[in-house]
């Protein structure tokens, strides 16, 4: 195990060094109006763009000056009159872009998506502390959980909340259809 952990400690600055790189590229590779868009419609997209956090780029800590600030940023370059080869499709990305702005500013409506990024951390944390008790079990507790890599840790948080928000809007659409048909 000393060795494991003597490795891992060696790794770490590499690490650090890589994932700066890669949410660089990440960054830069959607700085175009035209690769925002294809962004938010996507395959797919309709479920990420339930993630308010995800369609406007920020971490669910950021403030909400910031907050503003790539919203500002993001509508700019999606909006259809800075578009004009790609009028509809730019509209449709606006429309993305301010709802999930709107959805932000408000602070119920934030409070609420905070909420669920918080219950995605907790499950997380909780499907962890399953595993490693599980490693136990079968006489492996020494051995690390994927999700002890802070990367993996942060794609499973991810992941999870993109979970959350979809199947809140499955339960809001069926609410909906209930009331539809009383």
């Amino acid at each position: 195990m000393s060795d494991s952990a003597g490795s891992s400690q060696q790794d770490e600055p590499f690490d650090n060094f890589y994932t700066e790189v890669k949410e660089i590229e990440r960054r830069d590779s959607v700085l175009t109006s035209k690769q925002q868009i294809e962004r938010l419609l996507r395959p797919g997209s309709t479920y990420f763009n339930l993630n308010p956090f995800e369609v406007l780029q920020v971490e669910p800590e950021t403030t909400v000056e910031l907050i503003k600030k790539k919203y500002r940023s993001l509508s700019i370059l999606v909006h259809p009159d800075k578009n004009q080869d790609n009028q509809e499709t730019a509209q449709q990305a606006f429309e993305i872009v301010c709802k999930a702005w709107k959805t932000l500013e408000n602070d119920v409506t934030r409070k609420k998506c905070l909420d669920v990024y918080e219950e995605a951390k907790d499950r997380t944390d909780h499907m962890i502390a399953e595993k490693r008790k599980k490693l136990k079990k079968e006489g492996r507790g020494d051995e690390a959980v994927p999700e002890d890599d802070p990367n993996k840790y942060k794609h499973a948080v991810y992941v999870m909340t993109m979970k959350l928000f979809a199947d809140m809007e499955r339960r809001r659409q069926q609410l909906e259809t209930r009331d539809q048909e009383e």
